[in-house]
């Protein structure tokens, strides 16, 4: 039956992925003229992102846990009301109450899509979970190129709220369609996992349930790995537009990154998920997180050259950043079992409402305190650093408990 294939469900739920991409990653584009439209200062602004990111993000426990019990159908038919509602109705706001309360909508509906898709990606593809949950990331990540021009178009030719409007309906429309097909597998389509590479091949035995997940200690070495590396990209992310207008780039730069950026973000999560289940996750963790640290810094060192290297630098930053959004769901599934994984990484995901707090909206407020955005690309360079040691030490960790009797893997 088709409904039962993995590889049909993948592509549903990849849609609605996608769908959910401008929400976060077309947002910079329409700072600008929030800002000249409402005469609101940049934070204020931002505020509203990071409002989004929490709602988006810490929702998940809530709704993840619902998923793995009831099904992904009835949550994403609801995210489709939400999204499209909420990102379409800030085309009418005309306070920021009001923009702040149509965003977090739009982040329910998100956080609806996210976990429900990544939740059965995992389940549906237990032996190529990097892989599996790197294509399904990739939809979020880079979705957004697919209407980034037509979003620069409609925003020079017919204004900021057109665009709001016209890419809020059809996104919620497209989610609200896709959600009637998606199914969990039943547990006769399960693959039985493959042992990779790492500490994780002694893990991943037992179904841990999430309050037994936050009882070990590699839940939180993975929850500051991902609060330290996820600060980074949303710093990029969210004051994209801010940082190219500070230094005197044209509209014409920061729509080539913007249209750039999100295919290398979307390649990033596909490549070192494929790579993680050759290499191992940790090891893929070090290498990537070393190298964003790296890029941060080239943002600030090249990337004040030129537009076409800022460009080139931000695309650098998002191909060595994307990854988390493939290795951390896939290192859960390995360490935790995926009877549970949509609830346990909904809460391994809140990691990201925290960074969101610290790179978009303390990233704002300290370019608006000292006029230059050195601390905050400074800093993130170090956490990426200090999470890389920490995937280090992760490897050697304590593994949890053997599995207890009659939990078997394919369970569901």
């Amino acid at each position: 039956m088709r409904l039962n294939n993995r590889w049909f469900q993948l592509c549903a739920s990849l849609i609605a992925m996608i769908m959910i991409a401008n929400l976060q990653y077309s947002w910079t584009i329409f700072v600008k003229p929030l800002q000249k439209s409402t005469a609101w200062k940049l934070s204020d602004i931002q505020a509203a992102f990071t409002l989004f990111i929490l709602f988006q993000t810490w929702i998940q426990p809530l709704d993840g846990w619902l998923i793995d019990r009831l099904g992904p159908r009835g949550f994403i038919s609801a995210a489709g009301l939400l999204c499209g509602v909420g990102w379409a109705g800030m085309g009418y706001a005309t306070s920021r109450p009001m923009l702040y309360t149509l965003y977090c909508a739009a982040g329910v509906g998100a956080a609806f899509v996210y976990s429900g898709s990544i939740g059965s990606a995992l389940k549906w593809f237990k032996e190529k979970r990097g892989l599996a949950s790197g294509i399904m990331a990739a939809g979020f990540g880079g979705g957004t190129a697919l209407f980034i021009p037509i979003i620069s178009s409609t925003i020079q030719s017919r204004g900021y709220q057109t665009a709001f409007v016209a890419t809020g309906l059809f996104q919620g429309l497209m989610i609200l369609a896709v959600a009637q097909v998606l199914r969990h597998p039943p547990a006769e389509a399960a693959t039985a996992a493959k042992p990779t590479a790492g500490a994780a091949a002694q893990l991943g035995r037992r179904q841990f349930t999430t309050l037994e997940m936050l009882r070990t200690p590699q839940f939180y070495t993975m929850y500051v790995m991902f609060v330290l590396m996820a600060t980074g990209g949303l710093l990029v992310t969210a004051n994209a537009g801010p940082i190219a207008l500070s230094w005197g780039y044209s509209a014409g730069a920061l729509a080539l990154a913007a249209s750039l950026s999100p295919v290398a973000n979307g390649a990033s999560r596909v490549f070192w998920g494929w790579a993680s289940d050759k290499i191992g996750r940790e090891t893929a963790m070090v290498i990537a997180f070393v190298l964003q640290a790296i890029c941060l810094l080239l943002v600030l060192i090249v990337g004040r050259i030129s537009g076409g290297w800022f460009a080139l630098t931000l695309v650098l930053v998002y191909f060595t950043w994307g990854e988390i959004y493939s290795l951390f769901p896939a290192a859960t599934a390995d360490y935790f079992g995926t009877r549970y994984a949509t609830s346990n990484y909904a809460v391994l995901y809140t990691a990201k409402g925290l960074a969101a707090i610290i790179g978009s909206w303390i990233g704002a407020i300290l370019f608006e305190k000292f006029g230059s955005w050195s601390v905050g690309f400074y800093g993130s360079a170090v956490m990426a650093l200090v999470a890389a040691g920490l995937a280090i030490g992760l490897r050697s960790a304590i593994a949890p408990a053997a599995a207890p009797a009659g939990v078997p893997e394919l369970a569901n």
